[in-house]
């Protein structure tokens, strides 16, 4: 990891908001690999005779991500448990160094990215203020000065001379976040540990992540409430698998995240199981054939491919309309195969329906595939797929940005 000065630059592509200065933390095709082992070897001698010594395979927690951070912007790292993001924030912050990639930061950290992490469970409280107030920079003489804002941020004047193995889950949170808040920091990393403080602590440690917010300081934190992310946050950065799946709106963000982790595709018509043409499934991408996106900007191309499963008996020419949904289902835009139809066959095959520039739209969509007779018109099937897609739209408010002049009348 190098620190020093980046060049200034915005929010990262895929539409994210809220940057108001430089770039202060930059990763570039980053990547990371554990191994996951099966079985170790018990003892020397048989990790002679094995000769591998240890039998494992590799574990990839992070797959070429790419993220821009600017001064000043709040941004929330989502996705459902194992999605990489605890792994993300750790790399960001150097604990962890990539197995490829760069990870560029300019200015202070200050993370509590683990229970009780830089703690000493054999020395006291006190002790370990000073400890872990050194490990994030600080000199003695200025932790002396903030020494009792700390005890008293924490509410442990009664333990801080108790050795912290003593202190309970939520001591130990306590102690460490407010060490982590008392070091001045230009960018905070902040992991789930919050999660285990009760309520009031919760809304103490809030209204402090707030306080940096309006100081102009870069936050980062990891929560499973996407709330908080909808409330708090200029962005979010969503995580699947290791990849960054959406990186901008938060509206966007969260909703597809509450997609992914909670619903399934549903029938759009009762008799959909017994006819002999079915949309199946449904993808969405920059071009045809190439890997699955589901963030765009305004003016990106846009493929839409349906997956199309034809039993034996289907017709020799069916038509089919897509529809792109919005909030209420309200349909936003339809596409449709030329008139007559397309020629189909028993088996599964894909339709591709390519736009070449997205309109200047804002939100999450979804789309209806309708199969019909390509002469009478009359619908045969149809499948309403809860697959999202986001456009981030630059524009303040409504759904469509459109060009307009205000002229007064003469």
């Amino acid at each position: 990891m190098s620190a020093g000065a980046l060049p200034t630059g915005g929010a990262s592509a895929r539409g994210g908001t809220g940057a108001t200065g430089p770039t202060v933390i930059r990763a570039q095709g980053v990547s990371k690999k554990f191994v996951s082992y099966h079985k170790r070897a018990t003892s020397l001698k048989e990790m002679i005779v094995r000769r591998g010594g240890l039998s494992g395979e590799d574990f990839w927690a992070l797959r070429d991500v790419n993220v821009e951070i600017s001064r000043g912007q709040t941004v929330g790292l989502a996705g459902a448990n194992g999605s990489g993001k605890s792994t993300l924030l750790k790399v960001l912050a150097g604990i962890l160094r990539p197995t490829s990639g760069r990870v560029e930061v300019n200015g202070r950290i200050a993370s509590l990215l683990e229970l009780g992490a830089g703690f000493n469970g054999e020395l006291s409280g006190r002790d370990n203020v000073y400890l872990n107030a050194s490990l994030l920079g600080l000199t003695k003489r200025e932790t002396d000065r903030l020494f009792d804002s700390i005890v008293d941020f924490a509410e442990l004047r009664h333990k801080i001379d108790d050795e912290v193995k003593h202190y309970s889950s939520g001591q130990y949170v306590r102690l460490g976040f407010a060490v982590a808040v008392h070091v001045d920091p230009d960018i905070l990393l902040v992991d789930e540990v919050l999660a285990v403080g009760d309520e009031a602590f919760q809304r103490k440690c809030l209204a402090k992540i707030d306080e940096f917010r309006s100081q102009g300081r870069t936050i980062l934190f990891v929560t499973h409430s996407l709330d908080l992310i909808e409330n708090m946050c200029d962005r979010v950065v969503v995580l699947e698998s290791g990849r960054v799946i959406h990186d901008g709106a938060p509206a966007i963000g969260t909703k597809l995240l509450r997609q992914r982790l909670g619903s399934s595709p549903t029938e759009g018509s009762g008799a959909f199981s017994q006819a002999t043409v079915r949309p199946e499934t449904v993808t969405y991408s920059s071009t045809p054939g190439g890997p699955t996106e589901i963030s765009y900007d305004p003016g990106d191309p846009l493929t839409i491919t349906v997956g199309i499963e034809a039993s034996a008996g289907c017709p020799p020419r069916v038509g089919v309309r897509c529809v792109a949904v919005g909030q209420h289902e309200i349909p936003i835009w339809v596409m449709e195969t030329p008139a007559g139809g397309i020629p189909i066959t028993p088996g599964f095959s894909f339709l591709d329906f390519t736009i070449d520039r997205l309109p200047a739209l804002l939100g999450a969509f979804a789309v209806r595939v309708e199969v019909v007779d390509p002469t009478t018109g009359e619908l045969i099937t149809s499948r309403r797929f809860h697959d999202l897609f986001g456009i981030s739209g630059s524009h303040a408010e409504g759904l469509v940005h459109v060009s307009y002049e205000a002229r007064p009348r003469a």
